[in-house]
C-alpha cells in the first residue's frame, strides 16, 4: 500500500473526498444533533458515506472528527467520550477504506478564542486537540488534515499537538471569504508564508467560498511557497430552500475548477460542503483525464513571520508623542484623572460643565466609563470626543468588549483615531445582567486581552490580521487591574498577558485596602509598567456597604466600613466629609508606589473628586505619619 509521502514524491493529482456532514444531513441527520456521535451511534451510516466517496473516486477520505473536540461536544453533553469518538471516526474509515485508499484525519477549529483574542492559553489550546489527535492515531490514520481555520494561531496549536504524538504528514488548510481573505482579514499571502515555515507537507484552502475564490486564493499562496497545494472548495454559497440548506455548485462546474486548481499549482482537490459522491466523481474523472504533471514552480525562500509583517514605511509613534498623558506616563510622570460617566440623555451640557471644572484644576485627564455596570449612557467616545473639542482637557476612553463583535471594535477603534482620541483604558465590560435590561445580549468576541493587542497592532500600522492599515494609529493603551481580586493568581497571569499582548499602563479597581494593593504591586513587581491606583470617595456608609457586598473586586475595609457608620450617624455632611478623609489617607499612604491616581467623582460631583487631590500638595513625608 502506498503512503501519503509516496503520493507527495509522485507527479500526480490525487482526489479526496467531498462533505461528510452534508452527506449525513442528505441522510435525514438534522443539523441540532453531534454528527461526531454518529461514529458510536450509526457507525454503519458513517460507514456507508465513506464507502460512497471511494466508489465516487476519491484517492484519500477523511474521518467523521471534524468537530470532536471537547470545547465542540460539550454542548451535547459528550465531553467524557472523546476518545471513544475520534477512536470510532477512525477506524471506520479504516475499514471503508480497506488496502488502496488513503485516511485523513479530520480536525478543526476549537470553536473558542484562544490569545491573542481570548482566555484559553495557547498551551491549553494545544492540549485540547491533544486529546483528539492522540485517539485518531491510535485509531490508525494515515495522516492529519487541518482544515476550515480562521486563525494561524489555532491552527499553529493543533501543528503542535499532532507533533507531539506523531510523525505523520500534514496539510494545513485555511478558510478564506468574499473579500479573499479570513475572517480574521488574513490573506493567503500572509498565512501561507506563515505555515511554510511550520512542520506540514500541505498547505490548502477550503471551505468559506465557492471555487472561484479559492483558485484566486491559490495563484497567490503558489507564489510565496514551494510545497504541494490543496483545494476543497464549498460547491458555491448555501440557498435556503423551504428551510433547507442547499449549495447550487454543479459536478460540472466543480469538476472545470478542478482543472484549474490544478494548473495553478494543486496536487490535492476535492471539495467542502455542499460537494456530494457526484461532485467528487465528475471531479476525478476531470482530473485523471488530464493526467497533469505538477507545473513550473517559482519560490524565493522567505523567513518571515506574522510579527514581523509591520509594514516598512511605517513608523510607530513613541508613546512620548502620541498625547499629554501618555508623555507623562511614559516619563514616569504622576499623572492625575477624574472618572466621570457620560450623560444619561443626548444632553452632554451639565456633563461638560463639571468637567470644565477639572481642567481649571489642572488635572490632567478625565476617564470615561463605557456602559459602566451595563448601565445605557451616551456613548462614552462621543462623550470623549465632545470633551476633548468643547473643554480641551484629554479624555482617557473606556473601552469594553461586551457590546461589539470583531469588526465593530476594529471600526471604533479606527475611528477614534480618526477623531483624534489617544488615550484608552481597555475592559472586558460587565455582562448585561447586571444593567436594567438583563435579556440585553452580550457580544465578547474577544476579551481585554484580545482587544488589547488589537489596539498594539493598530498602532503598528497592522489590522487583525496583519494587514497594513496605512498611518499607523497613536494609543496610550491601559488596562484594569484589580488587587482584590477573588483569584489574585488568576488576575496577575491575566494582567501578565494583558502587558505582553501591549498595555503600557494600568489603572486598578477603587482602593479602600491600601495594604492589600502594596500587597499586589509586590507581586507584579517583575512586570514593568506605571499603575495608576483608583481611588473613590465614599458617600454614606450605605454606599460602603454596597461597594464591599454587591461590586465584584471591591473590598472595604471593616476599619472603613466603621468609619463611615459612625460618620453617617451625624448626618449627610459628615459622611460626605469622612469619605473625602478616607480617600486622601488611601492616597497618602500608596503615592510613592504608584504612577498616578484615577479619583471617581462620587454621583457625578467633580468637587468631591478635586478635594481628594489637596492630598497630593502635602509633603511625601506625610505619608509614613498618617499611615
Amino acid at each position: 500500500m502506498k503512503t501519503f509521502r509516496d503520493l507527495l514524491n509522485s507527479d500526480s493529482v490525487f482526489v479526496f473526498d467531498g462533505a461528510v456532514g452534508t452527506r449525513l444531513y442528505d441522510k435525514g441527520v438534522y443539523i441540532n444533533r453531534s454528527y461526531d456521535e454518529l461514529n458510536l451511534t450509526a457507525p454503519d451510516l458513517v460507514r456507508e458515506v465513506h464507502e460512497e466517496y471511494i466508489k465516487a473516486g476519491a484517492d484519500i477520505i477523511e474521518t467523521n472528527s471534524f468537530g470532536a473536540t471537547r470545547h465542540k461536544l460539550q454542548p451535547y453533553g459528550l465531553e467524557g467520550k472523546i476518545r471513544d469518538i475520534n477512536l470510532a471516526a477512525a477506524k471506520i474509515a479504516r475499514e471503508a477504506a480497506g488496502e488502496n485508499i488513503l485516511v485523513a484525519a479530520a480536525i478543526g477549529p476549537l470553536g473558542i478564542r484562544i490569545e491573542p483574542f481570548g482566555p484559553t492559553s495557547f498551551d491549553e489550546a494545544k492540549d485540547l486537540y491533544r486529546e483528539q489527535v492522540e485517539a485518531l492515531v491510535e485509531g490508525g490514520v494515515d495522516l492529519f488534515i487541518l482544515e476550515t481555520f480562521s486563525e494561524l494561531s489555532v491552527i499553529e496549536q493543533a501543528i503542535r499537538a499532532v507533533r507531539e504524538l506523531s510523525d505523520l504528514p500534514i496539510i494545513a488548510q485555511m478558510a478564506i471569504q468574499m473579500d479573499g481573505n479570513t475572517s480574521f482579514g488574513t490573506s493567503p499571502e500572509v498565512f501561507t508564508k506563515r505555515l511554510n515555515e511550520l512542520d506540514v507537507d500541505v498547505i490548502g484552502v477550503n471551505c468559506g467560498m465557492g471555487p472561484n475564490h479559492v483558485l484566486t486564493a491559490l495563484e497567490k499562496m503558489r507564489s510565496v511557497t514551494s510545497k504541494p497545494l490543496s483545494a476543497q472548495p464549498n460547491a458555491g454559497l448555501p440557498r435556503d430552500v423551504q428551510g433547507r440548506q442547499f449549495y447550487m455548485g454543479s459536478p460540472e462546474y466543480m469538476a472545470e475548477f478542478s482543472r484549474r486548481f490544478v494548473q495553478a499549482g494543486a496536487k490535492f482537490v476535492g471539495g467542502c460542503c455542499g460537494t456530494t459522491p457526484t461532485h467528487i466523481k465528475l471531479i476525478a474523472t476531470a482530473i485523471r483525464a488530464d493526467s497533469p504533471r505538477q507545473a513550473a514552480q517559482t519560490f524565493v525562500k522567505q523567513s518571515v513571520t506574522v510579527a514581523d509583517l509591520t509594514p516598512t514605511e511605517i513608523e510607530v509613534v513613541d508613546p512620548e508623542a502620541r498625547s499629554n498623558w501618555s508623555r507623562k506616563i511614559a516619563r514616569g510622570e504622576f499623572v492625575t484623572s477624574v472618572e466621570v460617566l457620560p450623560p444619561k440623555g443626548c444632553d452632554a451640557q451639565k456633563t461638560l460643565d463639571s468637567i470644565r471644572l477639572l481642567k481649571d484644576a489642572g488635572v490632567d485627564a478625565v476617564n470615561i466609563p463605557d456602559g459602566p455596570r451595563a448601565q445605557t449612557r451616551m456613548s462614552a467616545q462621543a462623550t470623549a470626543v465632545l470633551v476633548e473639542r468643547e473643554i480641551g482637557i484629554e479624555a482617557v476612553l473606556h473601552y469594553c468588549c461586551r457590546d461589539r463583535n470583531l469588526l465593530g471594535m476594529m471600526s471604533d477603534l479606527l475611528g477614534a483615531a480618526a477623531l483624534g482620541l489617544h488615550n484608552l483604558l481597555i475592559i472586558t465590560g460587565d455582562p448585561p445582567k447586571m444593567g436594567p435590561y438583563p435579556d440585553a445580549t452580550a457580544v465578547f468576541d474577544i476579551d481585554s486581552i484580545g482587544l488589547t493587542n488589537m489596539a498594539n497592532k493598530l498602532n503598528h500600522g497592522l489590522d487583525i490580521g496583519n494587514n497594513p492599515i496605512g498611518r499607523p494609529t497613536e494609543f496610550s493603551i491601559g488596562v484594569g487591574v484589580n488587587p482584590g481580586a477573588v483569584n489574585l493568581d488568576e488576575e496577575i497571569r491575566r494582567f501578565e498577558w494583558k502587558v505582553e499582548a501591549g498595555a503600557e499602563y494600568a489603572i486598578t479597581q477603587p482602593v479602600f485596602d491600601t495594604e492589600q494593593l502594596r500587597t499586589f504591586l509586590d507581586r507584579i513587581s517583575h512586570v514593568k509598567i506605571p499603575i495608576v491606583a483608583g481611588i473613590w470617595p465614599l458617600v454614606s456608609f450605605r454606599n460602603a456597604e454596597f461597594l464591599h457586598n454587591e461590586v465584584p473586586g471591591v473590598n472595604v475595609t471593616n476599619e472603613i466600613l466603621e468609619r463611615m457608620r459612625i460618620a453617617s450617624d451625624k448626618g449627610k455632611e459628615e459622611a460626605r466629609e469622612e469619605g473625602i478623609n478616607i480617600a486622601r489617607e488611601s492616597l497618602l499612604e500608596v503615592r510613592d508606589v504608584i504612577a498616578g491616581v484615577q479619583v471617581s467623582a462620587p454621583f457625578g460631583n467633580v468637587k468631591y473628586a478635586l478635594q481628594v487631590f489637596d492630598a497630593l500638595s502635602e509633603p511625601p513625608a506625610l505619608a509614613g505619619s498618617q499611615a
